[in-house]
């Protein structure tokens, strides 16, 4: 490779951050149970915690409903979620603990009952997100390092990867992250991310106002990083409203709120 595109090959990979597109902040909503991820459908919003669910009012921010975990239903760390036909499916691990183990939680979106899951036990990671996209599940298996998980065999964050799923659960397709977005997730993963229809997977870390725009590689197995946007959230899961083309919801744990912000065109 001639020396001068090794040399600018690194600047490219820098210009991904370097004064992303900034998204327009749309409004705020108080939310105590915003600390994990929000999922949105046409009327409601659903700010999640490790242990709680609660359904706010898309309009007006009023509270409308609210699931804890019991000892019937113990689950101890949800993450993202998206809603599907009226069903709040959320990604749950058992993180910190190891070795790890995931599940997909269901729950009546209306009602906030919850209706049963899909267990994958020990598997590839720490399940992060679950989305529906072009007729397949997809889910992300997240890694930690050692210092924010307690498996001291535990793996790098580089191993986190995106799988496709049948209607079945059977594992179909698996895509790892490129390394520019890997070194913005450090020392945590990815922690949210949602499909919009034409491709584009947007995901976000665990700590940053960052919306990274990939799409799967045409060949290979590295998703591809199209675009870095700037976010007034402060990482953790997102969702797109799909019922408001270009706009997304998040949340900023430190304020307990969620964030509705308009992507830039």
């Amino acid at each position: 490779m001639p020396r001068l595109l090794l040399l600018v090959l690194p600047l490219l990979c820098k210009c991904a951050f370097a004064d992303p597109p900034q998204a327009e902040l749309l409004r705020r909503f108080d939310a105590p149970e915003a600390v994990q991820a929000v999922a949105v459908d046409e009327t409601s919003f659903y700010a999640i915690a490790n242990c709680t669910i609660a359904r706010y009012d898309k309009q007006t921010g009023d509270k409308l409903g609210a699931w804890r975990s019991t000892e019937d239903v113990p689950l101890k760390h949800l993450n993202s979620g998206v809603v599907i036909d009226g069903k709040l499916y959320c990604a749950h691990s058992n993180f910190p603990e190891y070795p790890n183990t995931s599940s997909v939680e269901i729950f009546d979106a209306g009602s906030l009952e919850h209706l049963g899951n899909h267990s994958f036990g020990i598997y590839e990671g720490s399940l992060t997100l679950v989305d529906r996209h072009e007729g397949a599940w997809w889910c992300v298996f997240a890694h930690y390092s050692t210092h924010v998980n307690d498996d001291p065999h535990a793996k790098s964050h580089a191993y986190t990867s995106l799988v496709k799923f049948d209607d079945q659960w059977r594992r179909l397709e698996g895509w790892v992250f490129p390394r520019e977005v890997l070194d913005r997730f450090d020392p945590h993963s990815c922690s949210g991310g949602s499909w919009d229809p034409n491709g584009v997977f947007y995901a976000t870390g665990h700590d940053r106002g960052e919306l990274y725009k990939l799409k799967l590689p045409r060949s290979g197995c590295k998703l591809r990083l199209v675009e870095t946007i700037s976010l007034p959230i402060k990482g953790q899961g997102i969702a797109l409203d799909r019922n408001e083309p270009g706009v997304v919801y998040g949340i900023d744990r430190s304020k307990q709120q969620v964030i509705v912000s308009r992507l830039p065109e």
